[in-house]
């Protein structure tokens, strides 16, 4: 636990909740010692994330500001010391061991590891990232797909820190022919992040790969208005027009710069997965 005057503060505090407990003549009211883990963000804001019943950081997040966070707070160093911290690592090196049987294609030892970890914090966003690539990677849709339900509505999945395993997954669900996923998926990280020209991509492959020409160059353009010398973008667009697609369409932007010094590319080359920058 860090709460030196230079250091950001980050560690576990307790605060006080009001509860009743009871019914009706026996209604008591009485205070619950509830412990969080707090992370100091900036100057005057606080994150705040309750500790589940593993003792690791789960669930919803919540800002608060300095005032409430000195008010309200205590400090329980031997508690994060003893107790969380331990839970904390065991979890990761759990998720660790995951991806390393994930990455020498041992996909059940794989699958026991990070369902280990989803048992400990089902919020995980590594471990749930990681349970559905292997479901991907087994081609077992209807499992993958259960899990993406849970998946799409975890904002937290959209984060930086997380973009490449976003960028796995979504080209997972997209190779397995999982189109409306893909792009359900992709959709929702348009609507949170920034513009982002390399997921603009992604989903006009997506269209493209589900026949949807006018979505796929309405994406292609949305790419190349962000940044109109994308070269893949621009080489995607030309094997479009050389296809006989795009070419009396607003989805041709005019400003786009096709490469002189390559050759026109076919489906296969063209049509990849981006990384997106987020």
């Amino acid at each position: 636990m860090s709460t030196g005057q230079h250091d950001k503060i980050t560690g576990v505090f307790s605060t006080l909740i009001r509860s009743k407990v009871g019914i009706g003549t026996t209604t008591k009211r009485i205070l619950q010692k509830t412990y969080l883990f707090v992370s100091e963000l900036e100057a005057d804001v606080f994150e705040v994330q309750p500790l589940n019943s593993h003792d690791v950081p789960s669930g919803l997040k919540k800002k608060i500001s300095r005032a409430e966070f000195l008010n309200n707070f205590d400090p329980e160093p031997e508690h994060y010391a003893d107790v969380v911290l331990p839970q904390i690592n065991a979890l990761e090196a759990t998720i660790k061991r995951g991806e390393k049987h994930r990455d020498r294609s041992e996909n059940y030892s794989a699958e026991h590891e990070f369902s280990s970890a989803v048992e400990i914090d089902k919020y995980s966003i590594k471990a749930n990232f990681g349970l559905g690539l292997v479901y991907l990677d087994r081609g077992e849709t209807e499992r993958a797909s259960a899990l993406f339900e849970r998946l799409i509505n975890l904002e937290a999945i959209y984060e930086a820190e997380h973009k490449h395993l976003f960028n796995e997954f979504g080209m997972g669900l997209r190779k397995n022919g999982m189109f409306d996923q893909a792009l359900e998926y992709y959709h929702k990280a348009e609507s949170l992040s920034k513009k982002d020209e390399n997921l603009c991509l992604n989903i006009a492959r997506a269209y493209f790969e589900k026949s949807d020409v006018e979505g796929c160059l309405k994406y292609l353009n949305k790419s190349l208005k962000i940044n109109p010398n994308h070269e893949e973008a621009c080489l995607f667009l030309e094997y479009m027009r050389s296809a006989g697609y795009g070419k009396d369409t607003a989805a041709q932007p005019e400003e786009a710069v096709l490469p002189k010094t390559k050759k026109s590319k076919s489906k296969k080359s063209i049509v990849k997965d981006f990384k997106i920058n987020f």
